[in-house]
């Protein structure tokens, strides 16, 4: 059974770091739409993840709050989503 405190950290962690990113390539690039992808993939698995935890399915809701943040934590890394110097949040290449 999944601990509701730890499940409450990475929503606001993942939340947080959801806020905190941006779009690194210009808007007409062919990587936008990469990033686009990404924001949107991690959009829609911490959707799912606060639908899990509304409706009492802790452990779904901290595996796809880990999968929204695992795509943001890609995104940075990569170069293609912008987390500032957050090393904190995101795990950064240097």
């Amino acid at each position: 059974m999944t601990d509701p405190p730890l499940l409450e950290k990475y929503l606001r962690l993942t939340r947080e770091a959801l806020a905190q990113v941006q779009a690194a390539p210009p808007e007409r690039s062919f990587l936008r739409g990469a990033s686009d992808d990404f924001l949107g993939m991690a959009r829609a698995y911490l959707a799912d993840a606060e639908h899990f935890a509304r409706t009492g399915d802790p452990e779904r809701a901290l595996a796809a709050a880990s999968y929204a943040h695992a795509w943001l934590d890609a995104g940075v890394r990569l170069g293609i989503l912008n987390g500032g110097n957050d090393d904190q949040r995101f795990t950064l290449f240097r």
